[in-house]
């Protein structure tokens, strides 16, 4: 097998790891990557496959051993249905999607809308200012925080939490990154086990009441199960939300999208669209259950396995001319909110703040332009900017 000696905090990479996929993928749809040890695959197909494979989950055989540092972010890790196969994670599944309904989800929009219109109204006209801070962050988080049923002056304080915690998935992660995620594992779970029992004995119309009385066959979620589920639908959802209403508006702007790409009627591809070209997570792992072949190459038990979600989204065998940002082509399903089992529970809401706050963004500053060029975050595997600097 071949080697992909990429090493994933080179700058020219983070900055625009597409050329780099495109090589790799080029000469063989799954190589070794030194960096993370472990096989990487970069076809759509084969990514698109293992995704949906049983036989492939995100349970590892053995346990994972960690330095005692870290006990509080493993805490939260072992309860998260991100991190589990059946039947545990189709039991959590169950019980949070009683509760985060798609009806819970379209009530959303009038709030998604009008708290767009107010952050708008914020930002200067006659000065330059960043989309990132300014916009794209503040939405996903106020938005998880009215689900929760949270007061949205802990806003703040649940970002730091969740960028503390998501750092810990990053290439550049050191000791210093995993105390800090240690802490706040520690606290965010104090928080939310206080709150929940607040809401125990004066339950409202919110997710945190929902979770605590949702029901199957007479069971519920646990309290630790309460507690990670509310973490992951804040850092799942806020970081990745983020990340894709800033790198979609960059893209737009580049490329001079016009702004019928951005009406009622073609803003789903749109979406799409800005979700395959330049998706906010680049890499998700698998674990291999069974020794197997599949299209020629060889997976043994207990490999982890690298899916190239990015690499995927730009396969040429599976979209014409896959370089280039189309928002006219037509929908075909792209890897960027997972697939199979794990297929992204936070997919509807996530697509609903894109498809309402970026025609948003440009019917307010029709005439928006970039004033700095975009810089990329060091950040992988995840994939967003710094910043955005714009002007109306």
């Amino acid at each position: 097998m071949t080697e992909w000696h990429q090493l994933p905090t080179e700058p020219a990479f983070v900055q625009n790891p597409y050329p780099a996929y495109a090589a790799a993928r080029n000469r063989a749809a799954v190589h070794h990557w030194p960096a993370y040890g472990m096989k990487a695959v970069f076809s759509h197909a084969l990514v698109a496959q293992i995704l949906k494979d049983r036989r492939f989950g995100r349970e590892p055989l053995e346990p994972i051993d960690f330095a005692p540092h870290l006990a509080p972010f493993y805490a939260i890790e072992a309860h998260s249905m991100l991190e589990l196969e059946p039947p545990r994670h189709t039991r959590l599944r169950s019980l949070v999607l009683r509760a985060f309904t798609s009806r819970r989800i379209k009530e959303l929009a009038p709030e998604i809308d009008a708290l767009c219109d107010d952050l708008l109204d914020k930002l200067p006209q006659d000065e330059p200012f960043d989309l990132i801070k300014h916009y794209a962050t503040p939405i996903p988080v106020i938005i998880i925080c009215r689900l929760l049923g949270v007061p949205e002056t802990i806003s703040d304080q649940f970002l730091t939490w969740s960028n503390d915690m998501v750092a810990m998935y990053q290439a550049r992660r050191d000791r210093a990154i995993e105390d800090r995620a240690a802490r706040a594992s520690s606290e965010f779970a104090d928080f939310i086990r206080s709150f929940a029992e607040q809401k125990r004995q004066t339950p409202g119309d919110d997710l945190i009441t929902q979770l605590l009385s949702a029901e199957e066959n007479g069971d519920k979620l646990s309290m630790d199960e309460l507690i990670t589920t509310c973490i992951l639908l804040l850092n799942a959802g806020h970081e990745a939300t983020v990340h894709t209403i800033g790198n979609g508006v960059k893209t737009l702007l580049e490329t001079r999208t016009p702004l019928s790409a951005l009406q009622d009627s073609t803003i789903d591809q749109t979406v799409e669209e800005i979700l395959r070209f330049d998706p906010p997570l680049h890499v998700f792992t698998r674990y291999c259950y069974a020794d197997m072949e599949l299209d020629g190459h060889t997976f043994k038990r207990g490999d982890e396995i690298a899916l190239m979600l990015a690499a995927a989204n730009r396969d040429s065998l599976q979209w014409s001319d896959p370089d280039s940002f189309d928002p006219t082509r037509k929908i075909l399903t792209n890897t960027s909110f997972g697939g199979g089992l794990h297929f992204c529970v936070g997919a509807p809401l996530a697509r609903l703040e894109l498809r309402v706050s970026i025609p948003k963004l440009f019917r307010h500053f029709p005439n928006l332009r970039i004033t700095e060029p975009p810089k990329y975050a060091n950040l992988y595997h995840f994939h967003g900017l710094e910043s955005l600097m714009l002007r109306a």
